[in-house]
């Protein structure tokens, strides 16, 4: 129960890894706003629920000036405070190469991606640092470190988010708010459903993820523990960092996989 009593916000809560951490965080006592533009987050608000957890659904964009404000108003109008606050929301954008790429698909998936993730940060921070504590994570991605892992947009708006994490972590210096992300590697979501449902008509499953150490691809609760420790006070001394969920991807070059001898 580590965060009994505890106030938190997670946006891009309908599915995924948002989902999966808003019923963990639920389950371990926080009284849970799930925010998604999609109405499904009210199946999540109702999983948490069952599970014993309190929680009430947002329905809203997480890119929306208006709308993450109004959902941290939200959470100090009912519960008076908000403790912890997981920036997850993001969008993919698709994987056009360089020459067919848009200019409104770079405005999309940088207003959802790092906007969204700035205005929560911002936010949230507003009313943590009176209270002299929060903790905020944001879901950056192993593209955001280098080349191979996701479209250009996507991929420079993780990065864009891994920096905003680093600048936000010590322009809040000394108010005890702290900042993190996580970098997933692949994880069976929502986003990336297309290529789970291809690999299995295809009878490829086993090689999603053979390119990490593990030679596995992720589930989303395996990506909302690390958020949820970031946001616990077991990592009290955790701030300003960018934290691979990836299997071990990000440590190499990626290869052909061999084995072990």
């Amino acid at each position: 129960m580590r965060f009994e009593g505890r106030v938190v916000l997670v946006t891009g809560a309908a599915s995924g890894i948002g989902r999966a951490a808003s019923l963990q965080f639920a389950r371990e006592g926080a009284r849970v706003l799930a925010a998604d533009w999609s109405d499904a987050v009210a199946e999540t608000v109702e999983a948490a629920r069952a599970a014993g957890g309190t929680a009430q659904a947002l329905v809203g964009d997480a890119g929306d000036e208006a709308f993450v404000k109004g959902a941290v108003d939200k959470a100090v109008g009912e519960y008076g405070r908000l403790d912890a606050l997981f920036a997850n929301a993001g969008i993919s954008g698709g994987l056009n190469l360089l020459p067919d790429v848009s200019v409104e698909e770079w405005e999309k998936v940088l207003r959802v991606n790092l906007i969204g993730v700035f205005l929560a940060i911002r936010e949230g921070s507003r009313v943590m640092v009176p209270q002299g504590k929060g903790a905020i994570v944001a879901t950056a991605s192993v593209a955001g470190i280098r080349s191979g892992a996701g479209g250009m947009p996507y991929s420079a708006s993780k990065a864009g988010v891994i920096n905003l994490t680093q600048t936000a972590a010590n322009q809040l210096g000394g108010t005890g708010v702290r900042v993190n992300c996580i970098c997933p590697g692949l994880t069976e979501t929502g986003m990336t459903a297309p290529l789970f449902d291809g690999a299995r008509a295809r009878g490829k499953e086993d090689r999603l993820g053979q390119l990490n150490p593990l030679r596995r691809y992720a589930t989303p609760e395996e990506q909302a523990e690390v958020a949820l420790f970031l946001a616990s006070d077991a990592a009290g001394y955790v701030n300003g960092q960018a934290i691979a969920v990836d299997g071990g991807l990000s440590s190499s070059h990626p290869t052909v996989p061999g084995k072990f001898v």
